[in-house]
């Protein structure tokens, strides 16, 4: 054989360009389906959504139509887990029940608020309907209030646009303060930015900046200020803080019940060690 021809075949690929990164191809080739094959992975998603928003074909894209069902510990609301690799990290996704919010006034909704609150996800994964965002931006609002780390994925927007709805995702994001990615999963559209997205925030390198209420109403003004206060003495790094004393004030007992037995001085620690990591990590982009 020519030698010229046989170092020619020999020589290892170059590394992609960066606009070879960037593009859609190059980054659904870095997926790896695992289906139920997670023992272990280096982070964890939390799959939130209304029911009807084709949340679980975004789950099943993701996994490759495979997931380990089950029930939550105590609980009848049916849990359901798979796992994914993407760009050489293993994730474990937790896929929600199905809830119009996170006020706990069922079991769905209890399960949900407690897995975003408790289970400290490395990322949230919100799956909203562009047919019907306004409606669905509710639970959207209440996620943002409990968690930095989130990602919304726009889903359906085949279906808006075949019935004239345009979504600005880019507005959306700086709405909310966290990326915004269209996608229709049954298509498999969008994914690959999704899951961009989702390492992004996960690794630290894209920190995120939610939209909250600026301010309380004036009749409880002053009481949300006192449980913040008290809160924050008994636990100076727990996130949150402000959204444990509204609940606290709409008599959440689950909530009060945590208080008493001193579930939150686990995610204090938690908070501590991230905030800690973050500072060290010097994160390429905030969303503002």
């Amino acid at each position: 054989m020519n030698t010229s021809a046989s170092t020619s075949l020999s020589t290892t690929a170059a590394p992609p360009s960066k606009v070879c990164a960037d593009c859609q191809v190059y980054r659904a080739a870095r997926l790896k389906k695992l289906g139920v094959a997670v023992d272990k992975w280096d982070y964890i998603v939390a799959l939130a959504g209304n029911p009807n928003t084709g949340k679980s074909t975004v789950f099943n894209a993701l996994t490759g139509l495979r997931q380990h069902t089950g029930n939550w510990p105590g609980k009848t609301v049916t849990r359901a887990e798979g796992g994914f690799e993407y760009a050489g990290r293993r994730f474990k996704l937790v896929d929600l029940p199905g809830t119009y919010s996170l006020l706990s006034t069922s079991v769905d909704e209890q399960v949900a608020r407690d897995f975003i609150l408790f289970g400290r996800p490395d990322v949230t994964v919100i799956v909203v309907d562009a047919t019907r965002l306004e409606r669905n931006l509710n639970l959207a609002l209440q996620v943002l209030e409990i968690t930095d780390r989130a990602v919304v994925c726009v889903n359906l927007i085949d279906e808006a646009r075949r019935h004239g709805v345009q979504v600005d995702d880019r507005q959306l994001a700086r709405d909310l303060g966290v990326p915004a990615v269209p996608t229709s999963a049954r298509h498999g559209e969008g994914l690959p930015a999704l899951l961009e997205a989702v390492s992004e925030v996960a690794s630290g390198r894209l920190i995120c900046r939610p939209h909250r209420l600026a301010a309380e109403p004036p009749a409880i003004r002053d009481a949300v200020r006192e449980l913040r206060a008290r809160i924050q003495a008994a636990y100076p790094h727990l996130p949150n803080v402000r959204w444990l004393a509204l609940r606290l004030l709409g008599g959440d007992e689950h909530i009060a019940e945590a208080l008493r037995r001193g579930e939150f001085a686990g995610l204090e620690t938690e908070s501590r060690l991230e905030a800690a990591d973050a500072s060290d990590a010097q994160p390429q982009l905030t969303v503002p």
